[in-house]
């Protein structure tokens, strides 16, 4: 572990010496994720991209990439491109990335059951801002906006997210 890391404690998630408050899953942690339980997977989860809104914000990291009308996720464990970003128009099950709520202005991605994703496994597992303080997401981990905002340019490819 160091200092670079993202240490989810019972206090919040650990970065650079300051612990911030945040929200994980609905059904707590597990080590037996699955598409749709609302749990937050425990592990060491790789930092592999970050996506933010170019209309609300400006680029949070010189290696973030914007998102547009058409990205969407893949969450559809029978679909070759489960846990996966696509684009519109398509057919099978998915999230909108470019949302009406400021959730997803600025996501940071882990590489939980990515790049080759096991079906059924549970997909994108994001670092996101919260609806509100203590309410729960679907497997994320959630953070107020100026929180992520703050630890967003700090974070390295280096970076982890640790859940234990």
């Amino acid at each position: 572990m160091t200092r670079d890391d993202l240490v989810l404690t019972p206090m919040g998630l650990r970065f650079q010496g300051h612990t911030y408050p945040c929200t994980i899953g609905k059904t707590g942690i597990t080590s037996r994720k699955k598409e749709g339980d609302g749990a937050t997977p425990r592990g060491v989860h790789r930092i592999v991209g970050m996506l933010y809104r170019p209309d609300r914000m400006a680029r949070p990291a010189d290696w973030a990439k914007p998102i547009g009308p058409p990205d969407l996720w893949s969450d559809d464990p029978h679909d070759a491109d489960y846990n996966m970003m696509v684009r519109a128009p398509y057919p099978h099950s998915h999230e909108k990335l470019r949302r009406a709520d400021p959730l997803y202005d600025l996501v940071i991605l882990t590489d939980w059951n990515w790049p080759y994703a096991v079906k059924g496994r549970g997909s994108a597992i994001f670092i996101h801002q919260y609806r509100r303080p203590g309410y729960p997401t679907e497997g994320c981990i959630a953070l107020s906006r100026s929180h992520l905002r703050r630890i967003a340019p700090k974070i390295k490819y280096s970076t982890r997210l640790i859940i234990g």
